[in-house]
């Protein structure tokens, strides 16, 4: 279906094949023509240079980095880019255009997808306004999520205090974003809650996305059903959706037969059973720290608010199982990794990510770790995991200036993630969001821009 700008979005069979035939190319030019290009270490040169790569002039879409960026992720908007129009991690009015540019121009894209009805993990561009959509291992719980996350984020610009013209003028065009269309995501939203499937536990009747099978979420690519990460993402989507006016809460109450409070109280519930939020219902049972893992901490602003003591405990007795278990960490540090151990993994993970979502570390798992950690303290009133929340942030520092940038992954020992066909990415777009955590974290900002 065209676009009125005349780009066109295809899905299907031979689309996915081309896509991943593309995407093939891409990740084998990086395997083999990828060189470092700087050899920086100072903190502020490392920055400095990351928002210049990330908004450069000359990109199309807000990215991460090679290989990734030969592909665009709608999820990235909610799980890694909160925080691209925090005043405090823009480091001039020419960096704040840039931003908004570029958010602006990858926010429009993606609103154009949803009204052709390509609502996937993945859009690959493949010239002259085409964009291919591809599922590469299940269909999505978080791509809504993602794009209502730039939308908002677009919005909410000039709420922020900032002397940035650009700010007002984002907020501006997200607003025309959204009336635009508005009808477009109203219609993806029914359609998401329309395919939740009713699971019976314990004689109570709860909804799930992936109930018979896998939905991805940042975490994809352990192919497991009924997860907590992607029912979560689904419900922030359901509840991002009402605040932004884009759907009426009676109109899902129809649909899901309960308000949103019955909705995740039932997810709380379901996975919360043995005193802590366990990872996927569908897997063997384990020792605790076995059954959990670290993409529970969710997204910003999204499934935990801590508002109840209840709440707070689940968190409090998963995130404890996290920091008492050896094997959730990287060596001497508050590096944490996804899990104690390897997902089920198919032959593309072997040559590609074998470890992928398991024994690594996403930095950016860790940034969000150490904020619902301060999330549970502000509401808590007390500082029971502030000192781990710093812990973390000064470590992900550390790997930064050791490494040259800021990491998409790193591997269980510290050391620059790499497999067969994967070289590791310096995770640019993602750095603006470890400034504000560790904003909030330590009272003061990292970096001082004149």
């Amino acid at each position: 279906m065209p676009s009125h700008r005349g780009n066109r979005f295809y899905q299907g069979v031979t689309a996915s094949f081309v896509a991943n035939a593309l995407q093939a190319v891409n990740f084998l030019s990086d395997r083999f023509l990828r060189h470092s290009h700087h050899s920086l270490s100072a903190i502020e040169d490392l920055y400095r240079h990351s928002m210049d790569s990330a908004f450069s002039l000359t990109e199309a879409f807000l990215v991460t980095g090679a290989p990734h960026a030969s592909a665009y992720y709608p999820r990235d908007f909610a799980w890694f880019y909160p925080d691209v129009l925090d005043p405090e991690t823009i480091m001039d009015p020419q960096d704040a255009v840039r931003r908004v540019r570029l958010l602006e121009k990858s926010v429009r894209l993606l609103l154009q997808a949803v009204r052709a009805d390509v609502v996937t993990t993945t859009i690959v561009p493949a010239g002259r306004g085409r964009y291919l959509g591809v599922n590469y291992f299940s269909p999505p719980s978080d791509t809504l999520l993602g794009i209502l996350a730039g939308l908002q984020q677009m919005i909410s610009a000039e709420e922020r205090i900032s002397t940035y013209l650009a700010m007002s003028q984002c907020a501006h065009a997200g607003r025309l974003l959204l009336a635009e269309y508005g009808a477009d995501l109203k219609r993806a939203i029914l359609q998401l809650a329309s395919e939740l499937e009713p699971v019976d536990d314990s004689g109570a009747r709860y909804l799930l996305c992936d109930a018979s099978a896998p939905r991805s979420a940042a975490t994809d690519t352990r192919a497991e059903r009924r997860r907590f990460v992607t029912n979560a993402c689904v419900y922030t989507t359901f509840v991002w959706g009402v605040q932004l006016g884009i759907v009426e809460e009676s109109e899902l109450k129809r649909l899901l037969g309960r308000d949103l409070a019955q909705y995740k109280k039932g997810l709380l519930r379901l996975f919360g059973k043995d005193g802590y939020i366990r990872h996927s219902l569908d897997g063997p049972a384990g020792t605790p720290a076995a059954s959990v893992a670290l993409d529970f901490v969710g997204v910003h602003r999204g499934f935990w608010n801590m508002s109840e003591a209840s709440e707070r405990a689940l968190f409090a007795a998963t995130t404890d199982l996290i920091i008492a278990e050896p094997r959730f960490r990287i060596p001497s540090t508050f590096h944490f990794l996804v899990s104690v151990e390897n997902p089920r993994t198919k032959m593309i993970h072997k040559i590609a990510a074998p470890a992928y979502q398991g024994r690594s570390s996403w930095p950016t798992f860790n940034v969000e770790f150490a904020d619902r950690m301060l999330d549970y303290d502000e509401s808590a009133g007390s500082d029971t995991y502030r000192a781990c929340a710093q812990g973390i942030l000064r470590d992900i520092r550390t790997a930064t200036e050791v490494h040259g940038g800021y990491q998409e992954l790193m591997s269980e020992q510290g050391l620059k993630y790499r497999t067969w066909a994967y070289k590791g990415a310096v995770a640019h777009s993602w750095f603006p969001r470890f400034l504000s955590v560790w904003r909030r974290a330590y009272g003061t900002p990292l970096l001082r821009w004149d």
